[in-house]
């Protein structure tokens, strides 16, 4: 579909409307969206300040040791992880003329029909909102990081999956097994995972493949399929989620527990905001705008597998 060079020239039709794109954002949806996320007063901010306690061991301390005094003491360090927001920003632009037109329709037109859009304005202002929070969710999910320099600087939020390093397995265009997948689960826990809350975001065909390993269909003369929705694992139950915006290949286990969205405050304005621009011409103009960024928490609390197979 070609953009018109003026919203003038965009014809209206009647009929119900539809989007032909995907409008959902499961994993921005499930880590409260945008009106749930919390303020950073910076355009970084810290997703966790971590220690580790020494390998565990039996002691073995004799009397006369005990009786000399206590053994010299452990040095626990500190480390901190950040992650930044980024600026998303959209224009919308109505002319007068378009504005006036709302009744001119085009194709079919049957007596008492009509636009369905009643407004340009509103519409417009709807489905930048849709298109931004696709890119947000995108953004969230794969986003790589840059951080902040100067005012040159495209800086942009890392992803969770790419935030993930510590429990990440590359499969190798392997097909999704049961025993694939509790291999995973295992190493995650081995380095520190707590599944706390966890989700599986995977794609279309994976989902298919985790209905066909834990799914059993009692047997019924008029009704079958399956639709695993969530499993029961050695850790927990875990929620299976279709993720449009992820890697087709890719299985993400997010604990959502420790997963928010984070915005810097502009004084009077919400995380995302619409406000009008200077009036140039016969036509109105404004943009939507804000800066958000991804606090994924300890980037061990969550796993990925990467490389299945899709089909």
């Amino acid at each position: 579909m070609t953009t018109p060079a003026y919203l003038s020239d965009l014809v209206n039709y009647s009929g119900e409307l539809f989007s032909a794109s995907r409008e959902n954002t499961p994993f921005l949806s499930m880590i409260g969206g945008i009106n749930g996320a919390k303020v950073s007063k910076a355009l970084g901010f810290v997703t966790g300040s971590e220690y580790t306690l020494g390998a565990v061991a039996q002691p073995g301390i004799t009397e006369a040791v005990a009786a000399a005094g206590p053994p010299e003491s452990n040095k626990y360090t500190r480390g901190q992880d950040t992650n930044t927001v980024q600026i998303f920003q959209e224009s919308v632009e109505i002319s007068y003329v378009k504005s006036a037109t709302m009744g001119q329709l085009s194709g079919l037109n049957i007596a008492g029909e009509k636009n369905a859009v009643a407004n340009e304005k509103d519409f417009q202002i709807m489905a930048t909102l849709q298109e931004m929070a696709r890119d947000v969710d995108y953004s969230f999910l794969e986003g790589s990081y840059v951080a902040y320099v100067d005012s040159t600087t495209a800086f942009t939020t890392r992803g969770i999956v790419t935030a993930a390093t510590s429990n990440t397995t590359a499969e190798g265009g392997a097909t999704l097994t049961k025993a694939l997948f509790n291999a995973a689960l295992v190493d995650a826990w081995g380095n520190g995972a707590r599944f706390i809350k966890p989700v599986i975001f995977c794609g279309a065909f994976n989902k298919t493949k985790f209905s066909d390993i834990y799914g059993y269909a009692p047997e019924d003369r008029y009704f079958g399929g399956l639709n695993i929705k969530s499993i029961e694992t050695d850790f927990g139950p875990m929620g299976i989620v279709i993720e449009p915006h992820l890697t087709s290949s890719t299985i993400l286990v997010a604990d959502l527990s420790v997963c928010y969205p984070v915005f810097v405050n502009i004084p009077g304005k919400p995380a995302l905001f619409y406000e009008e621009l200077a009036k140039v011409g016969a036509a109105e103009k404004g943009q939507i705008f804000g800066m958000l960024g991804l606090d994924y928490g300890p980037e061990w609390m969550h796993l990925t597998m990467t490389g299945l197979a899709t089909s």
